[in-house]
């Protein structure tokens, strides 16, 4: 690296304010809106050093509709990833990192706010609204990424158990995990009514980023159409891994990043879509193998949906 090169680096990461948004945005990716709500400043002022970092290279941003969300993703060579973990240090136990910490957890909560709402009102109606998808057979794909029958697997976000019952008649053994008490009591009757096995469902609520399940109870996790309603779609990733025993298996259904910003009023989402190589990034980031992306176009029913991914990946087996 050149000395300008090097000179770049060290200027980048000596404004405070910078280092701030690098730490918020490692941690979740954010919206300038969502940003001067942690930070307390006014849009210019972030954009501002938004535009530095990106200049630097050292953020990721996609559009959806109106918004622009970024991510950082720390490098982890060189003179920047050095500088990085420099900086890091510096900051574990510094007030204003803590007190960014605290305001980034109200801003994902303010998220989950508006998706709770949705579906406390929805209940049962979901069934028709989810119609839309037109997504059994992406539900019967997500199945064959799982390993044989007989398994204990989590359902996480539920709803009103379309995938639970699937999983079921694959003769798997279910714990359904949803965070709406509404949807929950139309799983349990719309599993009742389709003659699920009491001994193999089994109903909690709970949160996706918080699953009420203790490291590696099940041998495998699925997530039908979920990350697009989740405050923290990474944080899920990450709990879905804790929650799988060694060798158990991971499997995401959810949209491409796509423009259907209808999607937000009709459907309630709170992203639209994942870019496929964010979806890898995360599942690798939480420690998960063998990661397999397909992407699936819409049914011709649906041409207007945006393109589909079906991911999976497993949890390590030790020492292997």
């Amino acid at each position: 690296m050149s000395s300008d090169q090097l000179q770049k680096v060290f200027k980048t990461l000596a404004d405070s304010t910078r280092v701030r948004i690098l730490r918020l945005l490692e941690r979740e990716e954010l919206a300038v809106n969502e940003l001067m709500d942690v930070l307390s400043m006014t849009q210019s002022r972030v954009s501002r050093h938004l535009g530095i970092l990106r200049e630097a290279g050292l953020l990721r941003d996609r559009r959806e509709g109106t918004f622009v969300h970024y991510r950082f993703v720390p490098p982890t060579d060189g003179p920047w990833g050095d500088a990085w973990r420099l900086a890091t240090r510096a900051l574990e136990d510094d007030a204003e990192a803590r007190a960014d910490a605290v305001a980034l957890e109200a801003v994902i909560a303010a998220r989950a706010v508006k998706s709770r709402t949705f579906f406390d009102e929805v209940g049962p109606e979901w069934d028709g609204l989810r119609k839309v998808f037109g997504d059994d057979m992406l539900r019967a794909r997500a199945i064959t990424r799982l390993v044989p029958p007989h398994l204990r697997v989590v359902d996480v976000g539920t709803g009103t158990g379309a995938l639970a019952r699937d999983l079921l008649h694959a003769g798997l053994t279910v714990v359904a995990v949803d965070h709406s008490r509404r949807m929950l009591d139309a799983a349990r009757a719309n599993l009742e009514a389709d003659g699920a096995d009491p001994d193999r469902i089994e109903l909690r609520q709970g949160d996706a980023a918080a699953l009420p399940l203790v490291d590696g109870e099940v041998g495998g996790a699925f997530a039908h159409m979920v990350l697009q309603y989740l405050a923290s779609p990474a944080d899920a990733i990450r709990e879905m891994a804790r929650v799988v025993a060694p060798g158990g298996a991971v499997v995401i259904v959810d949209f491409v990043a796509h423009d259907r910003t209808w999607m937000r009023d009709e459907l309630g989402v709170l992203w639209l879509g994942f870019p496929p190589d964010e979806i890898r990034g995360q599942l690798e980031a939480s420690g998960l193998v063998d990661v397999r992306i397909e992407v699936q176009p819409p049914a011709a029913r649906n041409a207007d949906l945006p393109e589909t991914l079906v991911a999976s990946a497993r949890v390590p087996e030790p020492n292997a």
